[in-house]
């Protein structure tokens, strides 16, 4: 009773773990001691996965706890790393099927780490079961440990089976089906509450707690009997010469158990009757284990224990009691009390489990960090933007109104101290040539990274195209998920990188149009004083207004300006000073409420540290508007105390394009090296998705050629020709195996009936006189001979043909008769000898006998007896 079920392992590829993961941390975290420690302990991970797949594993629990540890870090290092976009390809063999000589094992291959996960959870259930088989059961230690094991598998088992396909997204290996592990979380199961029917024995329980377990135990295996006999989910292998007969066997000894206990009980309740029914009813059922199943258990002593009762009881019973014996049907259902339960599968399963990820948030924190972020830089861009326009709408107002070159320009002969300033700072940041060189090289930067993301596309087209037409080849054979469904967020993607380089393709062409339209009065900025000087227009002098009322007016209103420019400077530095982490309250909002609301968080942190700011800012664009009013309305004033005429009016219409120059210089050199350090940003943005297709398409590539393989070799397991209906005359030829190749049609040769022409045969030779005997019948036996002639086969049991018999003969001196198959000398259903006889002169084989012949046989001479007997 000592037979119990153990699962074998799965076995997996080797696959490199330090390449994707390292690249991903590279490119994640910038150079340091914290990526320093990550790469390290990518290496780690890697070695934890060799200890656990990449060799044989003892059976021992030392092996279960290296299996335990990196089921627990998949699940810790899974919400950590992007797995779908590393395209880590993970191939698993069936743990059932053996395969063939020719096509090799059943395997899988996904680029899924739920897949993995799945596989190694499988490895922990298997080998829980192996390591419970190995336990002693004699002491109460070994029992302890096989009923925790057992219900370990059973977990495992289940947990599989509610997971399995929401994890792998297609249809599993038979192994991992959720039939298959049902039923074998039903077994583990069953044998758990066996082991704990042994600890009761031992322990010397109740008679009617055994009994009630017994039968919970017998019940679980009739369970997993049904489940096995009716489903079909194991392999055929496994299921039909290890799994249903044990099962079997099981449920009759554990019933017969239940049953012996119970008619222990029935003895001390004074119910004899019942308790010879019952043991009658245990003798059934462990005969029935012993006749059906005895290769695999050993009933022997159960069944020596139940007869020395039943003999005893039946014997006190026909003394002493006479009660009668009631039938199996009228007896009382047994209990059931059920002590096991599939252990659940809750992370961490090891007790001694470090994660060595432990400081690396999940990828939900790091993409709320990131949307985080993104956040933040909408919030500063806004910001620092309405300052930046209010400074362009202050320069567009003051250019127009000539200010403050017009209070410089009263003598109407010299350059205003504030175009000389402007044109120093014009030549200072290089001038023409500079913005003329930066508007170059911008082409050059967008065709750049337009190659790139056309290629980084054109690898996901021709690949998503193969795919597409090996679907259509080899249509459901081709299992693997469609490539343009796994694209889809590469394409998204780089619809999104496609429509970023359009818009900079349009803010390029704005920004030259604007070039275009200054560049005239921006090389006139970069030229000496003197040119400069002869450049603008003479005017007469205006009469004296320097210390008119309306001139200190305008002075102090543009003082004030400038004293709003420089605070907006200074808050535009605060703004973009402000640093925050959110990584802190996302990781504890993930760990209270299991998921993260990024949008309300960071848009509470915001309106924290960006909320004074923003007031700020709009005092500072409400204070610039009243100056703005104010300004205009004092210019109205000045120019009218200005004398007017066509010189000055030409000489302040250059002033103002003077102005407005270096105002449109300083911004389209800015937007031009921001544009410059997006190109440059794009590209490295863009390389980084352009290796993440090449590893993607190069993982669908690896995953096809693997397809392919196990296509090829299925296909070559397949039969060769249909099968077909096999014509009457081959009845007795066995059929063929189904799925196997069809067998060539084999000639039957078959016995045909008495025929009136015969072929004729060569006459018999010389021989002695004592064989020649006509008047011997053919069961006479015949006389020895002097010669030495080799044995003859015996006649017995073969039925006469059609025709007078014939005298047996023992062949030719050193003759051998032939096999009748290909013997063309054979009449009817006889292996016939020839005949003894053969004319004086004759050669040894003649040709055929004269058509004028009545019978074609040789006939006999006429001086001696006739060779048939007569009627």
């Amino acid at each position: 009773m000592a037979t119990f079920i153990s699962v074998p392992l799965k076995k997996s590829s080797e696959v490199d773990l330090v390449k994707p993961l390292s690249k991903f941390v590279t490119a994640t975290y910038p150079p340091g001691e914290e990526q320093a420690e990550y790469l390290r302990v990518v290496e780690e991970l890697n070695k934890l996965r060799k200890s656990a797949l990449g060799r044989p594993l003892d059976k021992h629990e030392s092996s279960l706890e290296i299996l335990l540890r990196y089921y627990d870090q998949l699940c810790a290092i899974e919400p950590k790393f992007p797995f779908p976009e590393l395209c880590l390809t993970f191939t698993w063999k069936d743990a059932f099927d053996k395969g063939s000589l020719f096509g090799g094992s059943v395997k899988l291959a996904l680029a899924s780490l739920g897949y993995e996960k799945t596989c190694v959870l499988f490895n922990v259930g298997a080998l829980a079961s192996q390591i419970a088989s190995e336990q002693n059961l004699d002491n109460d230690e070994g029992l302890k440990s096989a009923a925790k094991f057992y219900q370990l598998a059973s977990g495992a088992f289940a947990h599989i089976k509610d997971t399995v396909l929401s994890a792998l997204n297609r249809e599993p290996t038979m192994d991992i089906s959720p039939e298959t592990v049902g039923t074998l979380s039903q077994i583990m199961l069953s044998q758990a509450q066996e082991v704990f029917v042994l600890k009761a024995t031992a322990d010397k329980m109740k008679d009617a707690i055994i009994a009630k377990l017994a039968n919970q135990a017998a019940d679980y295996y009739g369970d997993a009997f049904k489940q096995c006999q009716y489903k079909e989910n194991l392999p055929k292998y496994f299921y039909f010469q290890e799994v249903l007969p044990v099962l079997a066997a099981k449920h009759c000894m554990m019933q017969a158990t239940a049953e012996m206990h119970q008619s222990a009980l029935a003895n001390q309740k004074k119910k004899f009757g019942e308790e010879i029914a019952r043991l009658q009813h245990a003798t059934e059922l462990v005969k029935t284990a012993a006749s059906r199943y005895d290769e695999y258990v050993n009933v022997k002593d159960l069944t020596d224990k139940i007869n020395r009762a039943l003999t005893a009881a039946k014997k006190d019973n026909d003394f002493i009691y006479h009660d009668r014996v009631p039938e199996v049907k009228d007896l009382e259902h047994i209990g059931k009390a059920s002590l096991v339960k599939a252990t659940a599968v809750q992370t961490p399963l090891s007790q001694k489990f470090t994660d060595l990820f432990e400081k690396m948030v999940p990828m939900a924190v790091q993409q709320s960090v990131s949307a985080a972020n993104s956040r933040k830089s909408d919030t500063v861009n806004r910001l620092v933007g309405s300052l930046r326009e209010a400074t362009n709408l202050c320069n567009g107002v003051l250019a127009s109104l000539n200010l403050p070159a017009a209070l410089e320009d009263l003598s109407g002969d010299s350059v205003p101290q504030s175009i000389l300033e402007k044109s120093r700072a014009v030549i200072q940041q290089g001038g023409l040539q500079s913005i003329e060189q930066l508007i170059k090289d911008l082409p050059e930067l967008l065709q750049r990274n337009s190659e790139i993301l056309d290629e980084s596309l054109k690898m996901l087209d021709d690949e998503e195209s193969t795919d597409n037409e090996l679907r259509a080849k080899f249509n459901q054979r081709w299992s693997r998920t469609p490539s343009g469904d796994l694209y889809k967020p590469l394409r998204a993607e780089g619809i999104n990188f496609r429509c970023i380089l359009d818009k900079a393709v349009q803010a390029d062409q704005v920004v030259k149009e604007r070039y275009n339209a200054h560049c005239e009065m921006i090389a006139l900025l970069c030229k000496p004083e003197n040119e400069l000087c002869a450049a603008i227009p003479s005017a007469n002098p205006a009469k004296t207004l320097q210390g008119s009322e309306v001139v200190n007016v305008l002075r102090a209103q543009l003082a004030q300006l400038d004293e709003v420019k420089r605070e907006r400077d200074i808050l535009e530095g605060e703004i973009k000073s402000v640093t925050f982490d959110m990584t802190t309250k996302f990781l504890t909002a993930l760990a209270q409420d299991g998921a993260i609301n990024e949008e309300a968080l960071t848009s509470s942190e915001l309106d924290t540290r960006y909320g004074t700011h923003t007031q700020r800012v709009q005092q500072n664009l409400r204070r610039q508007e009243e100056l703005l009013s104010q300004i205009q309305v004092s210019h109205q004033e000045f120019s009218a105390l200005k004398q007017s005429n066509y010189e000055a009016n030409n000489r302040e219409e250059v002033l103002k394009k003077l102005a407005a120059a270096h105002d449109s210089y300083i911004e389209i050199s800015c937007n031009i090296k921001e544009g410059t350090k997006f190109y440059n940003d794009l590209t490295e943005i863009l390389l980084k998705f352009q290796n993440k297709c090449s590893d993607i398409v190069f993982a669908r590539k690896t995953e096809r050629d693997e397809l392919l393989k196990e296509l090829q070799q299925s296909i070559a397991r397949e039969p060769s020709a249909p099968s077909f209906s096999i014509p009457s005359y081959q009845s007795n030829t066995p059929a063929p195996a189904a799925g196997g190749p069809t067998p060539a049609p084999k000639t039957v040769f078959q016995q045909p009936q008495a025929k009136a022409q015969p072929p004729a045969r060569p006459p018999p030779p010389n021989i002695t006189s004592q064989a020649a005997s006509a008047s011997v019948p053919v069961s006479t036996p015949m006389p020895p001979s002097s010669t030495n002639l080799p044995p003859v086969a015996p006649t017995t049991g073969l039925s006469q043909a059609q025709g007078p018999p014939y005298p047996t003969y023992q062949g030719y001196p050193g003759y051998y008769q032939m096999p009748m198959a290909y013997n063309p000398y054979t009449y009817g259903q006889f292996n016939m000898p020839y005949a003894p006889y053969q004319a004086q002169g004759q050669a040894g084989y003649p040709g055929a006998p004269p058509a004028q012949q009545p019978y074609p046989y040789p006939q006999q001479p006429p001086q001696q007896q006739p060779y048939y007997p007569q009627q």
